[in-house]
Formats: structure tokens, C-alpha cells, sequence
């Protein structure tokens, strides 16, 4: 079993990307997103590993952290999601930025992602709202008060002001980190109006 591989850059492929250790190279299926970062042919890399053994084939998929790792295999305990769509999510959606589309039940953005139809967004958004708190990663701060506002069980003012921003234009998540900022400052029985003023104040920094 591979977890991990140190080596230099050999070849970047559409979908992969060739890791030399020592003279043997291992070929490793990348997220778009891993392949933008990891740099050019022959600088160093270091990536974590997720092995795959079937009858007839190895196959090795590589990350830049051990937390999309984890998101790679977690999305992939939902029904009708494989090692491609797992690898089209990330590849749309950064690990703190799916925590936070699963926690306020944003299927819109998850659908962004290439072969990811309404179907599988919504079984993703559903099945995975009690485990995407633990792999928040920068995300965890807010993750709590974004699952009220999915779940619908936030205060009115709150939910009217998230509402109110989102109709502006901003996204459900810039609103949601907005809106809680302004929790902060206004206290928790302020009113929407302060909160939509509060979080615009916030928007526009």
C-alpha cells in the first residue's frame, strides 16, 4: 500500500500526473485542481496517496493534503459517486468549500461540478451533513451556524439577512460568512436590517 510519494516532477498529463522516486516512476490521477498547483516538470513534489487494487489494475490517486484525501474517499461512500465524479467535485470545489456547500445544503454548487447531476448533489448534500464538520479543515469556524441555515433552523432575522445578501448577487457562502461576522459585532438579537447593513459592511472589505 502506497500513502505517500517524494520525488520530482516527470510528466503532467490532462488527468495525471507522473512522480519519479529514484528512477521509478509512478503515474498518479489528479483532481484539475492538484494538477494547477503541484508546478512544472522536474521540480519536487510530495503527494498523498490513495491506492486502488481491482483483479485486473493499480491505480494511484494523489493529493496535495491529507484532507482532500480524506474528502476523495468520503464523497465516494455516497450512492452513485465513483473515483471520477469524487475527483470532478474536488477538482470544482476546494475541501472547506465543499464542507461548507454540504453544511448549507447548497446542491447548486455541487452541481457545478462536471457529471454531477441534481440527483447526486442532492444525495451528497444529504448523506454527508453529519460528517462534513469533522473535515471543515479552515471552514470549521462557521460550519456549526452554516448547518442551522441548512437545516432551516436558524433565528428569522438571520435567515432573512443571509436571504436579502444572496438576492444581491453574493453566494450562499459569502453571505453565510457575512451574516456570522455580523453576529459578532450586532449580538445575537439584532435584527435583519442591522445584520444585512453589518454583513454588507463585511462584503465590501
Amino acid at each position: 500500500m502506497i500513502g505517500k510519494l517524494k520525488g520530482t516532477i516527470d510528466e503532467i498529463g490532462e488527468d495525471h500526473v507522473v512522480v519519479d522516486v529514484h528512477g521509478v516512476c509512478y503515474i498518479a490521477f489528479c483532481s484539475s485542481r492538484t494538477l494547477s498547483r503541484i508546478g512544472s516538470v522536474g521540480e519536487a513534489i510530495v503527494l498523498f496517496i490513495e491506492t486502488y487494487v481491482r483483479e485486473d489494475q493499480l491505480k494511484l490517486f494523489g493529493f496535495l493534503s491529507a484532507l482532500e484525501r480524506q474528502w476523495f474517499n468520503l464523497l465516494q461512500s455516497v450512492q452513485g459517486v465513483g473515483s471520477k465524479v469524487a475527483l470532478a467535485v474536488l477538482s470544482t470545489l476546494t475541501p472547506s468549500e465543499l464542507a461548507n456547500a454540504i453544511a448549507l445544503q447548497d446542491k447548486a454548487a455541487v452541481s457545478r461540478a462536471p457529471g454531477v447531476g441534481p440527483k447526486v448533489a442532492i444525495r451528497i448534500v444529504t448523506e454527508l451533513k453529519n460528517k462534513a464538520p469533522a473535515f471543515a479543515g479552515e471552514a470549521s469556524a462557521n460550519i456549526g451556524f452554516k448547518q442551522e441555515l441548512g437545516e432551516g433552523v436558524a433565528s428569522a432575522p438571520v435567515s432573512d439577512a443571509v436571504s436579502a445578501l444572496t438576492n444581491l448577487g453574493y453566494s450562499r457562502d459569502q453571505a453565510a460568512n457575512a451574516v456570522a461576522a455580523a453576529l459578532k459585532t450586532a449580538g445575537e438579537g439584532a435584527d435583519s436590517a442591522k445584520l444585512i447593513r453589518l454583513g454588507l459592511k463585511e462584503l465590501s472589505r
